[in-house]
């Protein structure tokens, strides 16, 4: 059984974005299965809301980190906050966890600035990212760093990690999941639209969507047979879209 094997919260009440968002107002109560877990579903339908949410209850910064990297420090990251984090309740087995990362693609650039900040009074903190600033590094290259260097045991909440890789890093990337999965020391939750990241052995799927959350199939996930249409024929889609 997973660390987080529970994540509930009541149905939402009043006003606000958040009741505007279908899959996540009639509220929520998810039994975790799986060390993998995928969160699919069209952009807006609430997989990054229910991430910082979590992320929060966990203590990470919602800019990217672990629990020390929680941002009191001025350096550009005061003031964002989950809106659903009060509202969640999460269950743990056989008790709660601490250590662990969120990270999310379009943030990637503030916590390696942020990294480097820490990096000018001691060197040393470099080691954890390969040994040099991730922003000497490709975008691909610094978050294969930080995957390879920093993810040992934990959760780990990750927003869309294929947006900085290639195919051939997604595989990589798919091999340090199964490391740490299935030595039993870490847990992840990723919202991801790759149909490569999605047929990870094993997984479970949760599709967002008018309805609510619920459970999918690999196949029946539309990153699956949208991509695989398209590429058993490109010809016939792009026809249709440039007329």
């Amino acid at each position: 059984m997973p660390a987080l094997s529970r994540i509930s919260f009541p149905s939402l009440a009043g006003s606000g974005y958040l009741q505007e968002i279908p899959s996540l107002s009639k509220g929520l109560d998810l039994s975790l299965k799986s060390n993998v877990t995928f969160f699919v579903g069209e952009n807006g339908s609430g997989k990054s809301t229910l991430l910082e949410g979590i992320a929060e209850q966990c203590g990470f910064s919602l800019r990217g980190g672990n629990r020390n990297h929680n941002f009191n420090t001025g350096y550009r990251f005061e003031g964002y906050e989950s809106a659903l984090a009060a509202y969640l309740s999460l269950g743990w087995s056989p008790k709660r966890i601490s250590e662990g990362f969120f990270m999310r693609a379009e943030s990637f650039f503030n916590f390696a600035s942020y990294i480097d900040e820490l990096a000018k009074d001691d060197r040393r903190i470099l080691r954890a990212y390969g040994g040099r600033s991730l922003h000497e590094q490709s975008h691909g290259e610094s978050f294969l760093s930080l995957f390879n260097n920093q993810f040992e045991s934990g959760i780990y909440i990750l927003d869309e990690p294929e947006a900085a890789l290639s195919p051939a890093r997604v595989l990589a990337f798919m091999s340090v999941i199964s490391e740490l999965e299935k030595s039993g020391r870490a847990q992840f939750l990723i919202a991801t639209h790759s149909p490569i990241l999605l047929c990870y052995p094993e997984a479970t799927i949760l599709q967002f969507d008018e309805t609510g959350v619920h459970e999918t199939s690999y196949e029946d996930t539309e990153h699956f047979s949208l991509t695989k249409s398209f590429l058993n024929n490109p010809d016939m889609y792009l026809r249709h879209l440039m007329g």
